[in-house]
């Protein structure tokens, strides 16, 4: 996972997982309401680095099939998709994304 440069206090991560997982059965359905709310909470476009080059992160992409968060973003009028881990947050972090975080803390006990 890469360093990002904002981090949330763990028990509010806490908090985020348990709203968005309250009513889920399973990792899955535990996936599926963390993605839900990361669509629904982290407002796009924003900017943020990937692989020390600012680009800009255009929306999210969900995963084929089992578990992952992507990102799509832009750089010099092309469009990629690239796995959220691979992201460094740059001021000002987007809003929602203590959302991410929550994801990424979430992800650590599978």
């Amino acid at each position: 996972m890469s360093s990002r440069s904002f981090s949330t206090d763990p028990e509010r991560l806490k908090e985020l997982i348990v709203e968005a997982t309250v009513d889920c059965y399973g990792e899955e359905e535990q996936h599926s309401g963390l993605l839900t709310m990361i669509e629904d909470e982290v407002v796009f476009p924003f900017d943020a680095k990937v692989i020390g080059e600012i680009v800009q992160m255009t929306g999210m992409a969900w995963p084929d099939h089992g578990f992952g968060l992507q990102f799509t973003c832009e750089k010099n009028g092309t469009t990629y998709t690239i796995d959220a881990d691979s992201i460094e947050w740059v001021e000002p972090p987007p809003e929602g994304f203590e959302w991410i975080e929550a994801y990424f803390a979430w992800s650590r006990y599978l």
